[in-house]
């Protein structure tokens, strides 16, 4: 079970007591929203892409939308996401749940500059009805990523 993958991976930093489970579903970014009671932009939701053959994830914030030409100048490529049904198997985490604690080990996990701009963000802990409330600064010291990116375009 992936929330149990989640778990595992937050327990390294003593955050596994803080992962919230709800009784509704939180597998979108609106449905959310709704379950933590928060903006739908504070939601850190994770895309799953191909680039170069290989899973990479991208933690934005909720209300971002990722921007082709910035993809394509960053990644040299063509903004591809991975089919929902390939997503469980090549990431870790099936979609509405996808999260970057306890990826598979292929799998890079890249931070979009949208998320900088809350005080807290609440990614999804491997399940689609869970969540934890971070900082920007704590999900970037727990996430094992490659860098921080600018894929998306501005939210309004």
């Amino acid at each position: 079970m992936a929330i149990e993958r989640a778990k595992e991976y937050l327990k390294k930093y003593g955050l596994d007591d803080k992962i919230m489970e709800f009784d509704v579903s939180s597998a979108t970014v609106e449905k959310a929203a709704i379950a933590i009671g928060c903006k739908e932009a504070e939601i850190a939701k994770s895309l799953s892409f191909i680039v170069d053959e290989k899973p990479i994830l991208i933690v934005t914030s909720g209300n971002s939308k990722v921007d082709n030409s910035k993809f394509k100048a960053e990644f040299h490529t063509k903004a591809k996401m991975i089919p929902f049904d390939d997503v469980e198997q090549m990431i870790g985490h099936a979609a509405g749940g996808v999260c970057p604690f306890g990826v598979n080990d292929a799998v890079v996990i890249y931070l979009d500059i949208s998320l900088k701009s809350f005080e807290t963000v609440y990614p999804a802990c491997g399940s689609s009805n869970s969540a934890i409330k971070l900082t920007p600064d704590q999900l970037e010291q727990i996430t094992v990523y490659e860098k921080w990116v600018d894929v998306c375009k501005n939210a309004q």
